[in-house]
């Protein structure tokens, strides 16, 4: 027989309740509940609940912000199974700011979750994910010496022979399942420098401050360097803030909310700084992130101002390469080119055509588009960590897409994505065949930039 709820714990839950009601209440009563939502999200199509799709997310968030449902135990898992895409906020006719509910529901649960007792093993987790988001990401130098670290186990060939004993796996299965699909990380001796200015290779059109982001920079150096290489051959000037942080964009999605506002502050301070015209980032989350910062200060008049000014100067890469086009192209490529869109860089930054166009641009190359590339890829940040087998069904499928097409160039904007497909084709078993890229690496290859 379950203990009847101490004055406390309903005092608790109330005021959680009620924080929750101050937060999406409005927008969440925005919903008319007409279902156009529905072919649009990842999550419903593959677990085929109503509690997985948006209106039915929304629905439980309006219920638990009016007492009739218990935030932790009803509301929590189906939020956490969310990839929050925000396919739907594109498909909804009456512009439903999902995006603004889901994260409100984050928040919220976060906050309460810290006056929850945990079981032993959400213990772990907890100790896990505060070790991660408070003291790795925010933190350059540590990053950097985790990607070094990966490049000397690559190096020396330590990966093969763990790979061999099978060892990661028996630990975690999605962990093991990505270590074997990482790109060969560069020398940390060809690194940027933070604080670095790197002059244009031609007349001078624009400056950017660029933005290398957490993950990029630890483990996928080597596309920031083209990045870089790339905008200079375009007549860039390129400068690196050197105070700058990470985005804050997995600090917000786990409802993390006053550590995101903090990074975002040190970014504009950081980026105003720079003086440049636009402020440049390659991953489609991270932009994602940068572009919703007059969100985040919003209720906050003395940030609110700086904060839409950062916003208004950021550009996702591709944005700026169109810009500059013709790029100075020098080879061709060989062979078959598809896309898949990253969520946050379609359905949140709205930028759709320029990745198409750059890579219908390059020579030699043949672009086919593929059918569903607009949908999900069930990458989500750290989702498909911490929800593999429901990642994977996504996947899977994407997969069968992109079979479809014969390409033998799987192009992507996002590093999260650029790791799920690379997995998706070796689980598909095309690997001998195809590969996934970077639209960075693409360009820069064909800008013979290596």
């Amino acid at each position: 027989m379950n203990e009847a709820p101490t004055i406390k714990e309903l005092k608790l839950t109330n005021q959680y309740n009620q924080r929750l009601r101050d937060l999406s209440y409005d927008a969440a009563n925005q919903c008319v509940q007409c279902g156009y939502c529905l072919p649009a999200c990842p999550t419903y199509e593959s677990m085929g609940r109503e509690s997985q799709s948006p209106r039915g997310r929304i629905n439980l968030v309006k219920m638990a912000a009016e007492g009739k449902i218990d935030i932790q135990q009803d509301l929590a898992e189906s939020i956490d199974l969310c990839l929050g895409c925000r396919a739907c906020e594109v498909a909804c006719p009456v512009n439903v700011p999902y995006g603004q509910i889901y994260e409100s529901a984050k928040e919220v649960i976060a906050e309460q979750q810290e006056h929850v007792q945990p079981k032993n093993e959400e213990k772990l987790q907890k100790k896990v994910r505060d070790a991660t988001l408070n003291h790795l990401f925010p933190h350059q130098t540590r990053l950097r010496v985790v990607g070094n670290l990966t490049w000397f186990y690559q190096k020396t060939g330590l990966n093969k022979v763990v790979q061999k004993t099978n060892l990661i796996n028996k630990t975690s299965q999605p962990m093991g399942a990505f270590e074997k699909v990482l790109p060969q990380l560069e020398s940390p001796l060809k690194r940027y420098k933070y604080g670095q200015t790197f002059l244009p290779k031609t007349e001078k059109r624009i400056k950017i401050a660029f933005f290398p982001g957490c993950i990029m920079d630890a483990m996928m150096s080597k596309i920031n360097r083209l990045t870089i290489e790339l905008l200079q051959a375009a007549g860039c000037e390129v400068v690196i803030p050197k105070q700058q942080n990470c985005c804050g964009a997995l600090h917000a999605h786990q409802g993390l909310t006053a550590e995101a506002r903090r990074l975002a502050k040190a970014n504009i301070v950081a980026f105003e700084s720079s003086h440049a015209d636009y402020y440049v980032n390659n991953a489609g989350g991270c932009g994602a992130m940068l572009r919703e910062y007059d969100h985040l200060f919003k209720n906050d008049p003395e940030w609110k101002n700086r904060a839409r000014a950062f916003v208004e100067k950021s550009k996702d890469i591709t944005e700026v390469l169109v810009g500059l086009s013709p790029l100075p192209f020098k080879k061709e490529w060989q062979g078959m080119i598809t896309y898949q869109d990253s969520c946050h860089l379609r359905n949140v930054q709205g930028v759709i055509d320029e990745p198409r166009m750059l890579l219908q641009s390059v020579p030699g190359a043949t672009y086919i588009e593929m059918e569903g590339s607009d949908r999900c890829c069930a990458s989500g940040g750290i989702y498909n960590l911490l929800h593999f087998d429901e990642s994977m069904k996504i996947l899977d499928e994407k997969m069968n897409k992109v079979k479809q097409t014969n390409a033998n160039t799987i192009v992507t904007t996002n590093p999260g994505c650029l790791l799920q497909m690379r997995l998706g084709i070796e689980r598909a078993e095309i690997d001998e065949r195809a590969k996934a890229l970077h639209i960075v690496e693409v360009l820069a290859e064909a800008c013979g930039i290596t």
